[in-house]
């Protein structure tokens, strides 16, 4: 198996990572912007539907990134080449969002213990969102806090904030 083949094999991979959420967003992402329903897109809507989602990226990535889906120079992606592309910058998405929350933790977490007491996730949330009754956070409370510890792990407070 050459090179290419076996990195084509790596981005089919890679892209089964998303989970069915990611891949619906993308693929209505995807039919939208397919106005003449060809089954592919010009490879500037990329930019676009990545602006539209909210994905920051760097044009020189993005590019070698669309280059290296479009080999033959067409201009235009299938689906899979689009969600290679898109999977790209959903990752790196991800990984400075857990950097931002590892850091907002941190400073909640002053003795360095892993985990945050219940009065603290109650501050950060009646932060984030003003309009939270005390009804409510005690709810939203009780269903991160299911041990009843008074306490939150990291891992908690990450599915917590992003739902995984």
């Amino acid at each position: 198996m050459s090179t290419v083949a076996r990195g084509a094999d790596d981005q089919k991979i890679k892209c089964e990572v998303l989970d069915e959420e990611q891949v619906a967003m993308l693929r209505r992402a995807f039919q939208m912007f397919d106005s003449g329903k060809s089954g592919k897109i010009e490879n500037e809507k990329v930019r676009t539907i990545l602006n539209t989602l909210g994905h920051t990226f760097d044009d020189l990535e993005l590019e070698a990134l669309l280059e290296e889906e479009d080999k033959e120079g067409a201009g235009k992606l299938n689906f899979d080449g689009f969600c290679r592309v898109a999977i790209h910058f959903l990752e790196e998405d991800n990984e400075v969002m857990q950097k931002e929350l590892k850091e907002a933790f941190r400073l909640y977490d002053k003795e360095g213990n892993g985990y945050i007491p219940t009065s603290s996730l109650r501050e950060i949330l009646a932060a984030l969102d003003d309009q939270l009754t005390p009804d409510q956070l005690d709810e939203m409370i009780a269903e991160i806090d299911t041990d009843g510890s008074g306490t939150v792990d990291f891992d908690e407070f990450m599915e917590m904030m992003t739902g995984d």
